[in-house]
């Protein structure tokens, strides 16, 4: 591979086949189409960076494995999401995700459901892996997975005219009972105090096949796993 930029490999590693090349600060993907890496845009502020994003802002913070710590203000790796680099990876419409998904069977043996997610980048084949192994914990952990809030749903983010990783076919909701999220706490003072319920040895599953969680955020959504491959390409 020609040297470019570390977080190009990443992404040339994690989405094979997708992303071709990068000439001229544009990643190149499967079709010889462009697309602007970076707008040479730094030091914005989180909304702004939250808000409209280039490609390589998608990785303005690592995203860290390990023991369950709160997060400092605005520590969301892996939220800051280039809604088109999103379309053109899994589709534009919500026709053309659906197209591009296949059925997993969320815990066979325990509970045997049928749930869409994308066949893209092999993030099916990721899932039913997870699927699989939570399968096998213990009883007790069970609760926290199922009844499912869901997997693709093509909608925007609450309060915002951003597509949700839902709408790809890539992000999976676990049991709302047992889940924590920012925005059904009252803040003080505009500042969040970090909550969660999710055990980490489901929390371990997900990440070890290529998926982030929204228990790492500052703007937590414990319930929310999201299949991001480039946070584990090395």
């Amino acid at each position: 591979m020609p040297e470019y930029p570390p977080l190009v490999k990443k992404l040339m590693k994690a989405y094979p086949g997708k992303i071709t090349g990068y000439k001229n600060d544009s990643l190149v993907w499967f079709d010889n189409s462009k697309m602007q890496f970076d707008n040479g845009k730094k030091n914005r502020p989180y909304d702004s960076l939250i808000s409209s994003p280039d490609v390589e802002d998608q990785f303005y913070l690592p995203y860290s494995t390990g023991a369950i710590l709160s997060p400092k203000k605005n520590e969301d790796p892996g939220r800051v999401r280039n809604e088109n680099f999103f379309k053109k990876m899994y589709g534009t419409t919500k026709k053309d995700v659906i197209a591009n998904c296949a059925t997993v069977m969320w815990l066979k043996k325990s509970l045997n459901q049928k749930i869409l997610f994308s066949k893209i980048n092999g993030a099916n084949i990721q899932l039913q892996k997870v699927s699989d192994e939570l399968d096998l914990l213990p009883d007790s952990l069970k609760k926290y997975l199922s009844p499912l809030a869901g997997t693709f749903n093509w909608r925007t983010i609450e309060g915002t005219n951003r597509l949700s990783p839902h709408s790809f076919g890539i992000a999976i909701d676990l049991s709302v009972k047992h889940s924590d999220y920012w925005l059904w706490q009252k803040t003080k003072n505009g500042e969040l105090k970090y909550r969660n319920k999710m055990p980490l040895a489901i929390v371990k599953i997900f990440e070890k096949h290529g998926f982030i969680w929204g228990g790492r955020w500052y703007h937590y959504d414990t319930m929310h796993f999201e299949y991001r491959p480039e946070f584990f390409a090395i």
